[in-house]
């Protein structure tokens, strides 16, 4: 039986909060790509991608121990 796909903030790959690694690591892509999408959303509208990062910090739980 294979394991459903789970979101997890990233606890190696982390800058500030390990969402963009989390979400790196979900999609398979590099997390330096997630963080240059949540900079440029930051500025076009204003605070967009800081709001969406927070919330994700808040709402995604961190990566179980021994999980990565």
């Amino acid at each position: 039986m294979s394991e459903t796909k789970r979101l997890y903030r990233s606890r190696d790959n982390r800058m500030i909060g390990g969402v963009a690694g989390g979400l790196g690591e979900y999609f398979g892509i590099d997390p330096t790509l997630v963080r240059l999408i949540f900079i440029f959303f930051s500025f076009v509208p204003p605070t967009t991608g800081v709001l969406a990062y927070l919330v994700m910090m808040l709402v995604v739980p961190e990566a179980p121990l021994g999980e990565e």
